[in-house]
């Protein structure tokens, strides 16, 4: 995620805003304090560890601004709703969990209610169900391609639309973490820590930006070292274990041996690539090495335990609230791509040796927060 800039017309800018006909906002203390809205909100929550010097300016930016975080009044004398809508794609399930958490606490504490409506992966009425929600919200939460662009663009025009794990717009905001770094950081750990050479990409849903970034990043870092990586139609799953386990089945069914790797393009993917590889007789890592992405609690608690990219789940959740909050309040959002860090976390199931409890989990920085990310 940018960090603003402070400086003399900064902060002129903030005074204005927080003089004018609007009540200051996150965006405005995070422009006053110089850091990004997810550190105002860290601090404003007391979450994480955010360094002294970072609450004394979010504080000091407070109290300059008069920023009060509940704006229920301003709600109401607006005549809005007080309800946000949430669209996510079926199956709602450990895949959604582990990818982002829906933001009810945030909710609550601004004195907000969700309505959350699940579409399936191939429902045609899907724009139809989500005008439905819209009518009934102050804004909107979509998952990962529940809509089209161009719909997403009419949407827009209705209410304030903020994306998870999709693409920004000029109408609209997407949160989501840093799939390219978190899968590069992956990458380099297989080739060149443990030095496999031949790996295979069992991938998502083919339209999810997710799985298509993780792959084009793994297949970049195989490329550079000459490394063999296996994908495509054969190699296709849903995100889902069961999915993941039909995919296995047919591979092993195959003639063609299994890669030494199998980089899964999440977590609940590579809870199947297991089952299978076990009831058939194929040891993890010796045989086939298994990695996933998300980090679900499970992944700590498998044996092996499985080697992940662990996501910001909750920060993710918290964060689109919060600029979809700041979007029905009429504010012009600051950042349109917020990108939050991905970490790699090394356990046993990549071949790594075995660590004592969850904190000896080899956990690595790999992103950044940023704007337009990738």
């Amino acid at each position: 995620m940018a960090v603003f800039a402070g400086g003399e017309q900064a902060d002129s800018d903030v005074r204005h805003t927080a003089s004018g006909a609007g009540m200051p906002t996150i965006y405005d203390v995070a422009r006053l304090a110089g850091v990004s809205i997810a550190s105002v909100s860290r601090v404003l929550n007391g979450r994480g560890n955010p360094r002294p010097e970072t609450r004394d300016r979010v504080w000091r930016a407070v109290g300059e601004l008069g920023f009060v975080p509940d704006s229920a009044a301003r709600a109401l004398s607006a005549g809005l709703k007080g309800i946000v809508g949430v669209a996510v794609r079926r199956p709602l399930g450990p895949h959604i969990a582990g990818t982002w958490e829906p933001p009810g606490v945030w909710a609550q504490r601004r004195g907000v209610d969700l309505l959350v409506r699940s579409v399936g992966i191939a429902d045609h009425d899907a724009p139809w169900r989500v005008m439905a929600l819209a009518r009934k919200s102050d804004g909107l939460i979509v998952h990962d391609q529940v809509l089209e662009p161009d719909q997403l663009a009419w949407l827009s025009r209705l209410v304030p639309v903020v994306t998870v794990a999709g693409t920004a717009t000029p109408a609209t905001v997407n949160v989501g973490s840093d799939n390219r770094a978190g899968m590069r950081a992956l990458a380099r750990h297989l080739l060149y820590d443990h030095g496999y050479r031949c790996l295979g990409y069992l991938a998502g849903y083919s339209d999810s930006p997710d799985s298509q970034a993780r792959l084009e990043a793994l297949a970049a870092q195989a490329r550079t070292a000459g490394a063999v990586l296996a994908s495509g139609p054969q190699w296709r799953g849903n995100y889902c274990a069961a999915g993941a386990a039909v995919v296995t089945e047919r591979l092993l069914a195959a003639a063609t041996p299994l890669p030494r790797v199998i980089v899964c393009a999440n977590d609940q993917t590579a809870l199947g690539v297991m089952y299978v590889l076990r009831r058939s007789g194929v040891t993890v890592p010796d045989d086939v090495a298994v990695t996933g992405f998300d980090d679900i609690p499970m992944a700590r608690h498998l044996e092996p335990r499985l080697t992940t990219v662990r996501q910001p789940a909750g920060e993710i959740g918290e964060i689109a609230f919060e600029a979809l909050h700041a979007m029905i309040g009429r504010e012009q959002p600051a950042e349109r791509d917020i990108v939050l860090p991905a970490r790699l976390v090394c356990r046993e199931s990549c071949g790594c040796p075995p660590r004592t409890g969850i904190a000896g989990d080899g956990i690595v920085a790999t992103g950044r927060r940023s704007s337009g990310g990738g």
